[in-house]
């Protein structure tokens, strides 16, 4: 095997746990927010039904103010109308009387409406109140969840990086560079191993050759597949380390 390729396995196995870390801890600030994002979104309709039950108060007044009005103006006719000398003037009260007590009826039904309507926003208020309360209450345990995870999240991360630190020093300067370039341009596997005569992550059949020449422990060279260019292995070649490798980077199969 060549020096330095049962290193650089590790390696990969460790980068490829790093990737899977770094994309948790990037998924954290989006689901912090999306828990504060539901709680602003009760508070929001909370302060719109409040806003509709101060609406609702303020148009009662108006009706109920707008009821005395009419209902004085039309007293205020009945007491002319006694003291009116002739039939025309009599009859010209008694209509604005009419007119007057029209305008009560109408001022008195937009109250009761209003009274009613006054009634559902206060009910609103009330559950939207409730389930604020209950919103925050999830929220603040769900951050804690959160912060809870993101810090074991971070935890692992930081060993990972001490394990890849200690796997990247067993690897040549010169193959370290060129996985480097490899996994840059290939999502971040440099390495395939060779599995069933074929390239695990593309699929490209393998030279027989090549195979032979990958299953040999004395062997000094590095081989490439002929498609996707990673460095190739053999996991029985390269031990226990390549199996785990193998499993974190799982064959597709599909790649061009």
């Amino acid at each position: 095997m060549a020096p330095g390729l049962k290193h650089l396995v590790q390696l990969q196995a460790v980068d490829l746990r790093l990737i899977a870390l770094r994309d948790r801890l990037s998924l954290f600030p989006a689901r912090i927010a999306e828990a504060s994002a539901r709680v602003e979104t009760i508070r929001g309709q909370l302060a719109a039904a409040r806003e509709a039950l101060v609406g609702s108060l303020k148009d009662r007044k108006k009706y109920e103010l707008d009821v005395e009005q009419w209902k004085e103006r039309a007293r205020k006719y009945k007491d002319q109308s006694y003291e009116v000398k002739t039939n025309e003037a009599y009859r010209a009260l008694q209509h604005e009387i009419q007119n007057a007590q029209a305008e009560v009826d109408k001022a008195e039904d937009r109250l009761l409406e209003r009274m009613v309507a006054g009634e559902e926003y206060e009910r609103q208020v009330k559950t939207a109140e409730r389930a604020l309360a209950e919103a925050e209450t999830a929220a603040g345990a769900e951050r804690r969840e959160i912060a809870a995870d993101q810090a074991a999240t971070q935890e692992e991360l930081g060993a990972a990086e001490t394990e890849r630190a200690e796997a990247a020093a067993g690897v040549p300067e010169e193959l370290l560079e060129l996985y480097y370039r490899i996994a840059k341009r290939r999502n971040g596997i440099g390495l395939a191993e060779a599995r069933n005569q074929s390239c695990a992550q593309c699929g490209v059949m393998i030279r027989p050759h090549v195979i032979q020449e990958l299953a040999r422990q004395e062997s000094q060279d590095i081989f490439h597949c002929e498609a996707c260019t990673r460095i190739l292995y053999l996991p029985h070649a390269s031990g226990g380390a390549a199996s785990a490798a193998a499993g974190s980077a799982p064959a597709t199969g599909q790649e061009a």
